[in-house]
């Protein structure tokens, strides 16, 4: 199939597609000399490359490997409206927009094999060049997920991304400081997901001594070591059907990294001192409050391991950086306390609100959860919470 030059006119740019040599032919016919060009073979990976740094467009192949196309193009408009969207197709049959598509004005181009890299004019019936989303397109909402809530932008791409994701078997890294709900990411896309009957099993790898890790991940045979007097099935294969959570993953040891990777590469586990290898259908979902990054720059982090377990990343902003969340999350905190204690429901004053607003929230959500039940507390009967109620750790913004 001959293909013309695009005349681009950005300097950055990820091509997404399955096909690597349909990757390497849309490379080899840009006019891009000067510009930066990196490449995704799936929608995860291209939303992982946009999270990472700054990119002008994406290129795309209209059909992907693991995520939708429409979900896939709501979210890049969503999170990343600046982007501009082309999407290819390296058929030679193309005779219509994919189902979802077509009455999503979220694209700046389409190309079509019939001389594949053509001018804006040439675009698909229904698609304009250069037309931006819609405000009723970017308006649309989200549901929360279960056991969350947040209104903020942020938090809509959270929610978007879990949803997408939940179906799946997708590994899911989920990233974000302390307090900032991962392991409620973690179990509202369990219970969003076919797995949802099984085990939810969770492994917080801080804590366990690193001694005591490969017995507890994998289990072990009876004998195995001093005062084994029983075989003992580890958390990986307890989580058969279902998921494993692996809490603060950032924290595992160089020696166990090793072994996880082997469980993620073969989907196999094998108790310690037994000789059998056992097949395991296990979700993995890992979160760290660490930045992985570097930590494979300082060699702490298999690069390996790390691209395993990052296959589909949700980043989770700080509550310092989505203010328009603080008050809700306090009512919400405030109304259940009431609840669970039988009692009238409280407001919060202006000026303690104000309060809340202006605090910097080193702890997130959790902090906050904290802050409003020791308010209600001492707010005794009173039906307001005032600002000699709120008791704050650190200082104001």
């Amino acid at each position: 199939m001959a293909m013309t030059v695009v005349n681009a006119d950005f300097s950055s740019a990820v091509v997404v597609s399955p096909d690597a040599d349909f990757r390497r032919r849309i490379q080899e016919n840009l006019d891009l000399t000067q510009a930066n060009i990196a490449e995704a073979q799936g929608g995860a990976e291209a939303l992982a490359k946009l999270e990472a740094g700054e990119c002008e467009a994406l290129l795309i192949d209209r059909w992907l490997p693991d995520l939708d196309i429409s979900d896939f193009l709501h979210i890049v408009r969503d999170r990343f409206p600046q982007v501009r969207i082309v999407v290819m197709d390296p058929g030679d049959d193309v005779k219509e927009l994919p189902q979802g598509i077509a009455s999503r004005p979220a694209l700046d181009e389409m190309f079509y094999p019939a001389g594949l890299f053509q001018s804006k004019t040439s675009c698909a019936p229904g698609i304009e060049s250069g037309l931006l989303p819609s405000s009723e397109v970017l308006s649309q909402t989200v549901e929360p997920l279960p056991g969350m809530m947040g209104e903020s932008k942020a938090m809509q791409a959270v929610y978007r991304l879990s949803r997408l994701v939940s179906p799946r078997s997708t590994t899911v890294l989920v990233t974000g400081e302390t307090g900032t709900g991962k392991e409620l990411v973690a179990r509202a896309i369990h219970l969003l997901s076919p797995r949802q009957g099984q085990p939810f099993v969770t492994v917080n790898c801080a804590a366990i001594p690193e001694a005591l890790l490969e017995s507890e991940l994998f289990g072990y045979a009876r004998g195995a070591f001093t005062g084994a007097f029983q075989s003992r099935m580890g958390r990986i294969q307890s989580a058969h059907g279902g998921t494993l959570f692996l809490d603060e993953v950032g924290e595992l040891p160089l020696s166990m990294q090793a072994k996880l990777l082997r469980f993620l590469q073969e989907g196999e586990v094998q108790r310690l001192g037994g000789p059998d290898v056992v097949r395991v259908d296990v979700r993995v979902i890992a979160a760290t409050n660490a930045e992985l990054s570097k930590r494979v720059a300082e060699k702490a982090f298999r690069e390996d391991l790390y691209y395993r377990l990052s296959v589909f990343p949700i980043d989770l902003v700080p509550l310092r950086e989505r203010p328009e969340d603080i008050l809700p999350l306090g009512r919400h905190f405030l109304e259940a306390f009431c609840a669970e204690s039988g009692l009238p429901a409280k407001t919060i004053s202006s000026s303690a609100g104000s309060l809340l607003v202006r605090h910097t929230w080193p702890g997130n959500v959790r902090e906050l959860r904290h802050v409003m039940e020791r308010a209600f507390i001492l707010s005794e009967n009173s039906t307001e919470i005032l600002t000699e109620h709120i008791r704050l750790q650190t200082p104001w913004r």
